[in-house]
């Protein structure tokens, strides 16, 4: 640790120096040093993929650490319930995740971004009125919390009120113009109005926006193949639902791919089986 330390001191921009003291800081137990040695690692090599692993190793090794030492200090806190109401959610255990939302908000009511994580939760597990009830409470308590107003909005577009849902988001993208999935849902609250023009140009948006969910950009498929079709522009409409049943299909053979990836790495001597295929050299 000594010389790795006089090296980083010596050398504060060779990235490996860094590294190697962040790796053994970390093997010592000592997270902080770890982590502040490779995040200054990664800013000089932001791309090494060596630094990043353990960049990842050193913050999840002080996030674990932060946990432990917050269900020993105070195992009956709402940040304990918080947390595992967040662990389940992200496990899809939606009922779990329900019941430690609704632990916390005993212990903190008015606490902000419980209401909305419980309404997220209740909506994913088809409770949607339950859910609506969660968005708005989250709303009476932090009046600017954009995210639930935005969420509230696409439930209510799914709950058939388009107009409501349109006008939530709407006014949500007026303070925060990049909501994910905004285009999308636009134009599912325009289609349920009948306005199939306007529509059309939230989808094909949504079919091209950056960073969004394979998903969605399916969805936003279909959905345009119908529009067309009403505004009766049959040509576009072919070509949508081709397009739409081209990532359909990719989407089943990469999880075809991904299951055999699964089966070979639970049972790895059936791959190599005398029965199985050999792949050509």
């Amino acid at each position: 640790m000594a010389a790795l330390r006089k090296e980083a001191s010596i050398s504060p921009k060779d990235s490996n120096a860094w590294m190697w003291l962040g790796i053994v800081a970390l093997e010592k137990g000592n997270g902080d040093e770890a982590v502040q040695a490779l995040d200054q690692a990664a800013k000089l090599a932001p791309d090494n993929v060596d630094i990043l692993y353990h960049r990842g190793r050193a913050h999840l090794f002080v996030s674990n650490d932060s946990y432990a030492r917050m269900f020993k200090a105070d195992p009956k806190s709402w940040r304990v319930r918080e947390l595992l109401a967040e662990a389940n959610a992200s496990a899809e255990r939606h009922m779990d995740a329900i019941a430690e939302y609704e632990a916390a908000i005993k212990l903190a009511p008015n606490e902000p971004r419980l209401h909305e994580g419980l309404g997220t939760e209740y909506r994913l597990a088809g409770k949607l009125p339950e859910a609506e009830q969660a968005y708005l409470k989250e709303l009476e308590i932090d009046p600017e919390n954009i995210s639930a107003q935005y969420k509230l909005g696409v439930l209510a577009i799914e709950s058939g009120d388009p107009a409501r849902g349109k006008s939530l988001i709407e006014g949500a993208l007026r303070v925060k113009p990049d909501l994910q999935h905004a285009e999308y849902n636009l134009g599912r609250a325009e289609m349920l109005l009948g306005n199939d023009a306007a529509a059309v140009q939230h989808l094909e948006r949504a079919t091209s926006a950056a960073g969004s969910d394979p998903e969605v950009v399916e969805q936003s498929w279909y959905q345009l193949g119908i529009v067309y079709r009403r505004l009766h522009r049959l040509e576009d409409a072919q070509k949508a639902m081709v397009t739409f049943q081209k990532l359909k299909d990719e989407e089943a053979e990469n999880s075809q791919k991904a299951l055999k990836r699964f089966q070979v790495q639970q049972n790895p001597a059936a791959a190599q089986s005398p029965s199985s295929p050999q792949n050509p050299q």
